[in-house]
């Protein structure tokens, strides 16, 4: 219930008792700073007025107590504080009716004084206006007389000047002819500042006309007489002038030469204080003393960079010796430009783009010196450093020194496309034709000594020549070794070919030997040839060569074609234009010199020669080792022509007549080494053929007549699956398809091959089997043998020339059937045989004639037939 829950709360709280405190609680005080305070709140606002009514001895009476609610003190603190609220409002509305009313006065103050302002704006308007129309209003009259007045006004003013300056011109030439003095004009140069010593300058120039025109004397004559200048000393009636008691041009000349180091001296204070416009004013006035070449120059060689270049220029090329051995390696990437000289270029880049916008501010004749410094910079700093950098390349090799100058074209090239850009004099915009035309000039002539006539052609073929002699040195030595030793692999080599091994031997050793030679390109070559010394070199005998340096290898011709490649592209990036052509077709002739003629050529005519020369074994079976050259030697063919088609002669289009030149050389080349090829494969058709015929002549002529006789030999035969015979060719042409499929790219190629060979082989079989007569358990063993010589031929990659030329494998087979089936069958199946046209009448007699019962009515009958 309530009133326990009530009880049970009040017992909770501890006793509490009040003395000396009022039975009720102090009325709330507060103000208007209290609700305007930021954190004022509601609730807790009269959450206070609620505490302050409560007597304390309520809030903490004993527990038992149980006084019924009193409201009164409720009521009394909230009439106090709503009574004091009313007053907070009461004082709030009268500070805001002050405030509206001084903000209302303020806002008609402000209105009359805008209407003042106002009033008077509109009356200065209006006398400008009329003042206006007075000067220049609608009456012509009133117009032109206004225009007239400025006009005498300025003419009046320039008259003065005019007669001032005139005055003064005379009392200087006064001075200087009567006196000797130029007293007046020192004045002016000393203490007249800049504009002081421009007004000098123009008055000494109009001195020195004057001098030239009144004090003749003082001038050189001509032809030893005085120059007469318009009637003065003209003739005998002429009026005779009195002559200056002195000597007016030196006076004048030594005045300007004091002058012009004044103006040289104020200009270089004014450069080292940045003050453009003083630079400008004194550049200006120099111009009419030497066309500015006084200041131009003091410009130039004063300028810090070439000081401090100046200093450096001796300094001796560096650099990582590593990277120098890399530009030097053909099989290399080409480690770039030189840092000093790259380090320059940037110096150079950003200096030049500072300096032109001085030179922009500081000369009215810009262009002319911005020419003179892109002159000094790339003819003294540049070149210079160009120079020191070929010449340390060249000390290295033949490849360092174009590989260093192709680097360096690359990277001034874009020193110059980047000064273009930039505009420098014309920034933001592009540069100048002018500047265009002088930088171009200037990059031109930097590299006109390394490109004039063949200079660069000729660098190249002698790298090129180096490089390829050093690389297949050991191929030539092989060889030419393999000449003197006839018994082994490579034991006869073509005579043709012998004296340009020679040759490129002896060049190459010539070479090693040529004291112009680096010895950093000297042991580079060295270490291509796979040589240890020089002296190994001179002494032939003593060098090691091994099989695999005489055999050609598509890695070594790769890398050929890749140094010939870099050739190439350097010469376009260096020398591309008119003469491209003529430089392609001496390198296309160094290719086909060294790949074709020394490298494919020597090793094909070795192995033709020993192919040949197997044809006449009679004894031991043929050494065909030779043929895998085949493969390498097809595969550098291919790698040959595609080269050449693909990139040297789309570069000789600009000339016809040397286009055509270079594809008639290309297609002799190719066509030499194709039938170099089709002869060493003609010939290895016939060893195999002479060998298996060989093979086939030891065929005994009993094999194929076994006797009836248990115990005979011949008998066993038949229980055999071949005949030993047989087994020889097979044993034999077993090995020669694994060994042609990896010596001849699967293709056209190696079927054409195939195919002859077994029409060949085709041939020698319908041959073999018209030797031997065959009875009726012989006809069993050509069976078998035929079925195994077949095996052999289905393993080979055939044409359908085979299959049209005597009706396929089939057609072997028949030789066999003709043997066994009887005399009626026999009728049937060479009907059949002829009715086909698969053989001739000749073949068919001659197998038939073999057969044992041939002298009987029903094979006579089938002979009587063909």
């Amino acid at each position: 219930m309530p009133g326990t829950t009530s009880t049970s709360s009040s017992n909770s709280q501890p006793p509490t008792t009040y003395s000396g405190r009022s039975v009720f609680g102090q009325a709330p005080t507060f103000d208007l700073e209290t609700f305007s305070n930021r954190d004022f709140v509601v609730k807790d606002f009269v959450e206070s007025l609620s505490d302050s009514a409560v007597p304390p001895n309520r809030k903490s009476g004993p527990a038992n107590q149980t006084n019924a609610f009193d409201p009164k003190p409720f009521i009394r603190t909230f009439e106090n504080a709503l009574n004091r609220m009313v007053e907070i409002s009461a004082d709030l509305e009268h500070r805001e009716n002050e405030l509206s009313a001084a903000v209302r006065r303020a806002e008609a103050q402000h209105g009359r004084a805008m209407q003042a302002t106002k009033s008077e704006l509109d009356e200065a308007m209006a006398k400008f206006e009329r003042l206006d129309t007075s000067l220049s209003g609608n009456d012509h009259n009133s117009v032109s007389r206004t225009v007239k007045i400025g006009q005498r006004l300025e003419e009046l003013d320039r008259q003065r000047i005019r007669a001032q300056d005139t005055k003064f011109l005379i009392q200087c030439w006064l001075e200087v002819s009567e006196r000797g003095e130029l007293f007046m004009l020192e004045d002016i140069r000393r203490q007249g500042g800049g504009e002081g010593k421009v007004r000098c300058a123009n008055i000494a120039r109009q001195l020195m006309k004057i001098s030239q025109r009144l004090d003749q004397e003082s001038w050189p004559q001509v032809n030893g007489a005085p120059v007469h200048v318009n009637g003065v000393n003209g003739g005998p009636n002429a009026i005779q002038k009195k002559r200056p008691r002195h000597n007016t041009r030196e006076l004048i000349e030594k005045f300007s030469e004091t002058l012009e180091k004044d103006l040289l001296k104020s200009f270089d204070e004014f450069y080292r204080r940045e003050n453009f416009d003083g630079m400008y004013e004194c550049a200006k006035v120099l111009y009419d003393f030497n066309s500015g070449a006084s200041v131009i120059g003091a410009f130039v060689n004063q300028h810090q960079f070439f000081i401090d270049r100046s200093q450096l220029i001796t300094e001796e090329v560096g650099g990582d010796p590593e990277s120098w051995e890399r530009l030097a390696d053909p099989d290399a990437q080409a480690p770039g430009v030189e840092p000093s000289l790259q380090a320059l270029i940037d110096e150079v880049k950003v200096v030049v783009q500072e300096e032109s916008a001085i030179i922009k501010r500081a000369f009215p004749y810009a262009e002319q010196v911005m020419t003179k410094f892109l002159q000094r910079v790339f003819q003294q700093s540049i070149q210079q450093r160009l120079e020191m950098v070929l010449e340390k390349a060249n000390t290295i090799s033949s490849l360092a020194f174009l590989r260093s100058l192709q680097a360096a074209r690359s990277a001034i090239s874009t020193l110059i496309d980047d000064l273009k850009m930039h505009g420098l004099i014309e920034t933001p915009e592009p540069a100048s034709p002018q500047i265009t035309m002088v930088l171009d000039q200037q990059f031109d002539d930097l590299f006109v000594p390394y490109f004039a006539g063949s200079t660069y052609i000729e660098r190249e073929k002698r790298n090129l020549e180096e490089l390829y002699s050093s690389l297949l040195f050991k191929f030539t030595i092989f060889h030419s070794r393999r000449r003197k030793a006839p018994t082994t692999l490579m034991k006869s080599l073509a005579k043709s070919g012998s004296e340009m091994l020679a040759s490129a031997r002896d060049a190459y050793v010539e070479r090693l030997d040529s004291s112009d030679l680096a010895p950093a390109q000297k042991k580079m070559l060295l270490r291509i040839a796979g040589l240890k010394d020089a002296e190994n070199a001179n002494a032939q005998t003593e060098i090691e060569v091994s099989t695999e340096d005489g055999i050609l290898s598509t890695t070594n011709t790769k890398r050929m074609l890749k140094w010939l490649a870099e050739a190439v592209g350097r010469g376009l990036e260096l020398n591309g234009g008119n003469e491209t052509a003529r430089d392609v077709s001496a390198l296309l002739h160094i290719l086909i010199s060294n790949m074709a003629e020394i490298y494919l050529e020597t090793a094909l005519d070795a192995a033709n020669d020993l192919a040949a020369s197997q044809e006449t074994l009679t004894k031991s079976e043929p050494d065909l080792s030779y043929v895998p050259t085949l493969k390498p030697a097809i595969t550098i063919m291919h790698l040959l022509s595609t080269f050449i088609h693909t990139v040297l002669l789309p570069l000789a289009s600009s000339s016809i007549s040397v286009r055509k030149e270079m594809t008639r050389s290309t297609t002799q080349t190719l066509e030499n080494l194709e039938n170099k090829v089709n002869n060493i494969l003609q010939h290895t058709i016939d060893v195999i053929l002479n060998w298996t015929s060989r093979l086939l002549a030891n065929q005994k002529k009993t094999d194929f007549r076994p006797r009836d006789d248990p115990g005979s030999v011949q008998t066993t035969y038949t229980e055999l699956l071949q005949t030993p015979t047989c087994q020889t060719v097979y044993t034999f042409l077993s090995r020669l398809h694994p060994l042609f499929l990896t010596s001849v790219t699967p293709g056209p190629n190696l079927t054409a091959f195939l195919t002859e060979l077994a029409l060949g082989f085709r041939a020698l079989l319908f041959a073999h089997f018209q030797k031997f007569p065959v009875n009726a358990a012989g006809g069993i063993m050509v069976t078998k043998d035929l079925t195994k010589y077949i095996e052999v031929l289905r393993t080979w990659e055939l044409g359908e020339e085979f299959e049209q030329g005597g009706g396929g494998l089939e057609s072997v087979m028949e030789i066999g059937h003709l043997f066994v089936v009887g005399p009626e069958a026999l009728r049937e199946r060479v009907r059949a045989l002829r009715e086909k046209g698969v053989w001739e009448a000749s073949v068919l007699r001659g197998i038939v004639g073999r057969r044992e019962d041939v002298g009987s009515v029903g094979v006579q009958s089938v002979l009587g037939m063909l």
